[in-house]
């Protein structure tokens, strides 16, 4: 997908590693993460990159689904000299229409800070926060 200025692809080879390990490394959700461990983490999941018409990567996100039932919606960013031209909703929009993500029973999130945006596409609290479990 393209505008005048940016591009999204899902195509691995497209994915920067290093842009993408940067930005985690100094991310509040993903402190403490390796190279290794992002590299992996790429591996099984469907990324989505976001990149200037020069080819370089100023955002990302990545799904990590069954395909058929569930999603999880992780490590999402602009760089902060691109944020506030619509980005973040562009690729939220990008993702949510992707064709082997449709039909999924449910989408789940995590955010300390970015309610409002998430809320926009239909993320909500949970209904029942007490029926979920995680293993930390």
């Amino acid at each position: 997908m393209i505008n005048n200025y940016y591009t999204i692809s899902t195509e691995p080879h497209k994915m920067d590693v290093e842009a993408i390990y940067a930005y985690l490394s100094r991310s509040y959700w993903a402190e403490g993460r390796t190279k290794s461990t992002v590299e992996k983490s790429l591996q099984h999941s469907l990324n989505f990159g976001v990149f200037t018409l020069e080819g370089s990567q100023i955002g990302f996100a990545r799904v990590i689904t069954d395909y058929a039932t569930f999603a999880y919606l992780a490590d999402v960013y602009i760089l902060e000299e691109h944020r506030g031209k619509g980005l973040r909703i562009w690729l939220m929009e990008t993702i949510l229409a992707h064709p082997d993500l449709q039909g999924l029973r449910r989408w789940s999130f995590a955010t300390r800070d970015a309610h409002r945006l998430y809320a926009q596409f239909g993320f909500t609290l949970l209904p029942k926060p007490e029926i979920w479990m995680q293993n930390v």
